[in-house]
């Protein structure tokens, strides 16, 4: 994605790291402000429009770590107060928009795509600020700032269809707990007994997983039955195209194995009163596929053979923003990451800021970059090859949940723990 911003706005990088944490109850409810919004563009350049705000009644986020400094992902939705110009929230993320930008279709089309935001529900008026990263620079830039007056006649209030909740997990209020959202997609309305037992074997899954195992005290876990009307999802390279209550399928970007859906505002739609800071969408085919975006949804099939890993490697996208370590599948992306530059993912490096990244987690004698051979091989090192690219990228070990489905790595492990401990309102 090569991002050039020509909003009226003046193009200012941000940095998040000066701001201290706030008092949640100084500025915000227990409910929950969702922004929709459209990106629009093309391989070169990206604009952004508000498309609805609507008041939520349910805010499952942390109400002490409210400033995310992961410095992760391509975006990031901010939250200042309008009389102090005080940042009081943040939160980063990815979008397939991101992704599309850098196929090859986006240097000869321009498209719009929804996208959505939850933030919390502001008590005064607000700057709502939503930025990019620029990956010739690697900085965020802004592409929307807009006023939001709280008590506006413009923000939807009103109730949505209420889908069965399915509580798989409870271990406490959301604030000091993950919620986990499992959603129905492709299942009619005579197999939502088979989702609601696919939703717990899922649930089961994830809690036999390290890091996961030593965890599932700090998790809730939820399934909403969304009721489509043909069972399955789109096969567009081959000629399949079902009903569905989320418009998924294969083939994203002519990738067969790519399974998603840019359907956004039905995913939001279906969580409006759902404790909600992960999900995961439960697609009922037998098909091998997925995909995952962090901060914005992890998505796989219930019944393939390797629907356990494909589901935990996918959540770690979504959830931890890990990045995938192999990099000899077939992809779309052009020039997905500037080698100049460190990426913002935590298990990769170019080794421009390798410090950054899990070198205090190597003992003193491994090698940097590590040769693959003894007795290196097997354990913690810097191995060439990653992030979609043979040369210039490194990973943690030479296989992985993020490359070819192996146990998470240490890298990858504490990411998760860091990331958990955040959304749990804890040191991370």
């Amino acid at each position: 994605m090569k991002t050039h911003v020509s909003l009226v706005l003046t193009c200012l990088f941000f940095s998040l790291s000066g701001y201290a944490q706030q008092n949640f109850h100084d500025y915000f409810e227990l409910k929950s402000l969702r922004v929709d919004f459209a990106l629009s563009g093309n391989a070169t350049s990206q604009s952004a429009a508000l498309q609805q705000l609507r008041e939520e009644p349910v805010w499952a986020g942390p109400v002490k770590n409210l400033i995310d400094d992961f410095h992760y992902g391509g975006y990031y939705v901010n939250v200042y107060d309008k009389t102090t110009q005080q940042l009081i929230y943040s939160r980063s993320f990815n979008t397939l928009f991101e992704e599309w930008m850098t196929t090859d279709q986006a240097r000869t089309e321009v498209q719009s795509w929804t996208n959505s935001v939850s933030v919390p529900f502001p008590k005064k008026e607000i700057l709502l600020e939503i930025a990019a990263r620029d990956k010739k620079d690697m900085k965020f830039y802004p592409l929307l700032k807009q006023t939001v007056d709280p008590a506006s006649i413009f923000i939807d209030r009103g109730k949505l269809k209420e889908n069965k909740i399915t509580q798989i997990q409870y271990k406490g209020a959301s604030s000091g707990k993950v919620d986990l959202v499992f959603l129905a997609e492709g299942y009619t309305a005579g197999e939502q007994d088979k989702f609601e037992a696919d939703a717990k074997r899922f649930s089961d899954i994830l809690f036999q997983t390290p890091p996961y195992d030593n965890r599932q005290d700090d998790f809730n876990v939820w399934a909403v039955g969304l009721v489509s009307e043909e069972s399955g999802t789109d096969v567009s390279g081959r000629g399949i195209f079902k009903n569905t209550a989320l418009n998924s399928g294969y083939y994203t970007f002519g990738v067969d194995r790519y399974l998603t859906t840019p359907d956004m505002k039905s995913i939001r739609d279906a969580v409006w009163n759902v404790p909600c800071d992960a999900i995961f969408i439960l697609v009922n085919t037998e098909m091998y596929g997925g995909g995952g975006m962090y901060n914005f949804y992890a998505i796989g099939t219930a019944d393939n053979e390797r629907t356990p890993v494909v589901f935990v490697h996918e959540l770690g996208h979504s959830f931890a923003g890990l990045a995938d370590e192999y990099f000899s599948s077939e992809v779309a992306y052009n020039d997905f990451y500037n080698l100049e530059y460190e990426p913002w993912e935590p298990n990769i490096t170019t080794l421009v800021d390798f410090d950054s990244k899990w070198k205090d987690l190597l003992p003193a004698a491994v090698p940097v970059p590590t040769p693959l051979e003894e007795p290196y091989k097997e354990g913690l090192g810097v191995f060439e090859g990653g992030g979609y690219l043979s040369k210039g990228i490194y990973r943690p070990m030479d296989h992985c949940m993020m490359r070819d489905y192996a146990p998470f790595c240490p890298a990858c492990s504490r990411a998760i723990h860091r990331m958990i401990n955040f959304l749990c309102d804890k040191e991370h």
